[in-house]
């Protein structure tokens, strides 16, 4: 009944995702300024989430997703032993990282396949009681405190590249510099209404 009641839930969510509704929970943080109309300078707290960093391959994010929905919905143990559905949230963090260095948020190689998808999850979880993944591609990371300025966007499958660019050169007239690459946060899944969906072109920042 569970397993019923967990997909029963995400496909009344994916209904009102459709229209750009979302019932997720999203990570807490605090806005320090708004130097722009679409670009806001936010501050985390540090976050938990599972995450998924894989090399050059074929549809490297549709692997990286699929791998995260199964540890969500319980490709994973509990301390009791059990599988435990975990429930979705927003936004999906997504860098592709420098392949020599790996580290993130790098992404002086567009192109070249490799991918890093975060959930986050629920606040309700810590490191020592979020379900270990079953699978070991999947690791449970604490993000440490960010700031970050994001640019808000509508998605259309093209212009992330183009909206990083531009959110690196209106901060260039702010009193906030870039401290990494760009990456990008989706709200929304791919059939929400293009002109609905909420998605964020991200980089993290410090006071000039």
């Amino acid at each position: 009944m569970s397993a019923i009641w967990y997909y029963t839930v995400l496909a009344f969510e994916s209904v009102l995702g459709v229209f750009g509704l979302r019932l997720y929970e999203e990570p807490a943080y605090t806005v320090l300024d708004r130097p722009a109309d679409t670009i806001e300078i936010r501050r985390y707290a540090p976050r938990l989430a599972a995450e998924v960093a894989l090399d050059r391959q074929t549809d490297a994010s549709g692997r990286a997703f699929s791998l995260l929905f199964n540890y969500i919905a319980g490709a994973n143990r509990s301390a009791s032993g059990q599988a435990e559905r975990v429930a979705m949230t927003a936004p999906v963090d997504v860098t592709r990282p420098e392949k020599i260095a790996m580290t993130a948020p790098v992404q002086t190689e567009r192109n070249d396949g490799a991918v890093r998808m975060r959930f986050f999850l629920p606040a309700q979880f810590t490191a020592e009681t979020a379900p270990a993944p079953t699978d070991p591609r999947v690791k449970i990371v604490t993000v440490p405190e960010q700031t970050i300025a994001t640019l808000r966007f509508t998605w259309t499958g093209r212009d992330l590249a183009a909206r990083q660019q531009q959110l690196i050169a209106a901060l260039a007239t702010t009193n906030w510099q870039p401290t990494g690459a760009p990456f990008g946060l989706f709200y929304d899944a791919p059939f929400t209404i293009p002109f609905l969906r909420r998605n964020e072109a991200a980089v993290a920042v410090a006071p000039r």
